[in-house]
Formats: structure tokens, C-alpha cells, sequence
């Protein structure tokens, strides 16, 4: 059945999974699990199931959020593009085929999308150092176990800024290609179906960024 989805639907979506007063519909999306495929909801998104559509959006959004958001270093217009990407995916649903992990391939309409935006709009946004990130420990570089001193800790930050101020000097490319591997750890081979190019690609983007990043921070 044809589904169209609205911005306003995904807003609810979105916004219900991120409150912790949840409807008792919202409850049930605490105990997802974990064994349930992303593949499976797809197909059930594909018949118009809102409910799979919302669990694909729990489990996803953060990831596609901090990539924006990494990116673009806008955090309104970050929340605008992921709102993008999953409109996509529920308009995606029937055609889609899981030639890869659904994870590779979310990554990818959210990469085009990023790609996309500097591209339409001609901003080059700084990507700002955020102290913390959807629960996890924001900036570039930790701050290792211990108790640092008051002193260590702004050096460390004041560090994390120059990475970042560099960071968004990156030609787009070079700049995804980092994120991807830096932030969230992915494999060459997911990298270059994430971008559409060879592996041989991505480990030149990635030579030539850290390269890049590296001139910046000693000029700076």
C-alpha cells in the first residue's frame, strides 16, 4: 500500500523516540530485540508498518545523527537532515534490495545527503569540539583515566578545537572519508560502498586527509 509519508509523522517519530515519557507505543521500543533484523523490518516498512518504521528510526538515529552532525557541525540543521534520511528510507522501502548491511547503506543516503547540502548551499561549516555526544565522549582526542588537572583539561580541549578547526578545512571527500573511519570506526571495504568508490580510493582520501590535517595542526 502506498504510504506517503509527511515531515510532520517523522517529527512525531523522532521526537518520541528521543523523550522519556514515551506513549505505551514508544515503551515497547525499550525492549527491541536485539536479534531482530533490520532486513525484516524494512520489508514490514515496505507494507506500511509504523511500528517497524519507528524501530529502524530508534536504532538508527543516533548513529546518523552524530554523522551530520560531525559533518556539517550545524546541530538544527543536523537534526533537519536526519529527519531527511529517514523520510528517505520509508520512501525507499519498496525498492530497497540488502545487497549490504542496512547500516552501509543508511551510512550512505545519510553521506550523499551531507555531500548534497555543502554542495547546494556553499557552506563550508566549522565542525565544532562537543564535550559530549548522544552518550558518548565527544572531540577528537579522550582525556586518558585518571584525574587530569584543571590545566590538562583545557589544553586538551583547546586541542580538540584545532583538530576540529582543521578537520573542516578538508576538501568534502577527504573530510567524510576521516569522519567515517575516525568517528566510527568502519572498514575500507564499508567505507567505499558507503562513498561508491574502490578501497585503493579510500585509503588514498584517507592518506591524503591525515596528511592534510597534519600540515594544518602545525601551522596552526
Amino acid at each position: 500500500m502506498n504510504f506517503p509519508i509527511r515531515r510532520g509523522y517523522y517529527k512525531m517519530a523522532f521526537l518520541r523516540a528521543n523523550t522519556s515519557c514515551l506513549s505505551a507505543f514508544g515503551d515497547s521500543l525499550e525492549m527491541i530485540d536485539p536479534l531482530v533484523k533490520d532486513e525484516e523490518m524494512m520489508a514490514a516498512t515496505a507494507q506500511g508498518d509504523e511500528y517497524a518504521f519507528e524501530i529502524l528510526v530508534r536504532k538508527h538515529q543516533v548513529l546518523v545523527l552524530n554523522l551530520v552532525y560531525r559533518f556539517i557541525g550545524d546541530r538544527v540543521r543536523a537534526e533537519d537532515l536526519t529527519q531527511d534520511v529517514f523520510i528517505r528510507v520509508w520512501r525507499s522501502a519498496k525498492s530497497y534490495e540488502p545487497r549490504a548491511k542496512f547500516s552501509t547503506w543508511i551510512y550512505r543516503i545519510t553521506a550523499n545527503l551531507c555531500l548534497n547540502e555543502l554542495k547546494s548551499t556553499g557552506r563550508k561549516k566549522l565542525i565544532p569540539y562537543f564535550p559530549g555526544e548522544e552518550g558518548k565522549e565527544g572531540g577528537v582526542e579522550t582525556i586518558p583515566d585518571g584525574s587530569p588537572s584543571v590545566e590538562d583539561r583545557l589544553l586538551a580541549e583547546e586541542r580538540n578545537r584545532q583538530i576540529s578547526d582543521a578537520l573542516q578545512t578538508l576538501p568534502e571527500n577527504q573530510r567524510m572519508a576521516l569522519i567515517l573511519k575516525k568517528y566510527d570506526d568502519l572498514p575500507y571495504q564499508e567505507i567505499a560502498q558507503i562513498l561508491g568508490c574502490s578501497v585503493s580510493a579510500v585509503e588514498s582520501l584517507l592518506v591524503r586527509a591525515k596528511k592534510n590535517l597534519l600540515e594544518k595542526l602545525m601551522i596552526s
